[in-house]
């Protein structure tokens, strides 16, 4: 292999409140994976989305509870931050959340789609981490999709560990959207809704027979769109689950989502490939 087809080191940003923890992590990630480079620290969940959208790293150590901005929040933000100039949309990095408290990790973080970290840290169990985090790269890299992609989206495990550590705070999903459809302005069931699609200025609200458009972007209706019905596919896209119809590959391997009840035909990004796995 020539030093032109060597990957890059890949790159993390840790992020928790307590300073002693920061490092003892830092200091057992460079025993199991010397490889990896921490690029950045970071001291609550705000500067750690700083610090993410700042260096774009490969992966994010967040602690879970961190004033301010806590780290499922932080993990909320991160995932919506909008692309690079003159990049597309396939950055997503992978999050590694850090917790005392396994009553939230164990079951939720084992559905693959987040990995977890228990305090203190333990070699073993990095050991494990560093392996899936390598395998995943490794697939990005290549194009394919991880051989343990996950099945449920990044947003319904942020929604379970925001209820986990809210437990008197009951979720609100938004059941209607003021829209303008032509020059009137409408109310949309959401249940009614196809998809959502977003450009720079507005999101499209796609129904069976109407289209209407909101200024509301995406990164907030991930928030306020039960994650249950409503499933992100690309940075851009949310689509109703019981509106898929299929989901087929095009010439590129790109994963195609048809809806029914209406011809147009989403793309679903890699970093939501593990959706429909088997395709």
């Amino acid at each position: 292999m020539s030093d032109t087809d060597t990957p890059a080191r890949p790159r993390a940003v840790l992020a928790d409140d307590e300073r002693l923890m920061r490092e003892q992590l830092r200091a057992r990630l460079a025993e199991v994976w010397p490889e990896l480079d921490i690029v950045a620290e970071a001291k609550n969940g705000l500067e750690a989305v700083d610090m993410v959208a700042q260096h774009r790293p490969d992966i994010v150590f967040l602690d879970i509870r961190m004033p301010g901005l806590t780290g499922v929040d932080a993990a909320r933000q991160i995932a919506q931050l909008p692309p690079r100039e003159g990049h597309d949309d396939e950055w997503l990095p992978e999050i590694v959340f850090i917790t005392a408290y396994d009553q939230y990790a164990v079951e939720a973080f084992e559905q693959g789609v987040a990995d977890y970290v228990l305090k203190p840290a333990e070699r073993e169990r990095l050991q494990l981490t560093a392996l899936r985090l390598r395998q995943r790269l490794d697939a990005r890299r290549r194009g394919e999709d991880a051989p343990d992609a996950p099945a449920q989206p990044l947003q319904q495990l942020l929604h379970q560990l925001s209820a986990r550590l809210n437990p008197g705070a009951a979720p609100r999903y938004l059941q209607w959207i003021q829209a303008n459809v032509g020059s009137t302005i409408q109310m949309v069931a959401v249940d009614e809704v196809l998809f959502f699609v977003s450009d720079e200025k507005y999101t499209r609200v796609q129904t069976a027979q109407v289209e209407a458009l909101i200024r509301k972007p995406i990164k907030e209706l991930v928030d306020e769109l039960d994650p249950q019905q409503f499933w992100q596919i690309h940075r851009s896209t949310l689509v109703n689950v019981k509106a898929i119809a299929g989901v087929t590959r095009d010439f590129r391997g790109r994963q195609i989502v048809s809806v029914r009840g209406h011809p147009e035909k989403l793309e679903v990004s890699r970093s939501y490939a593990g959706l429909f796995k088997g395709m």
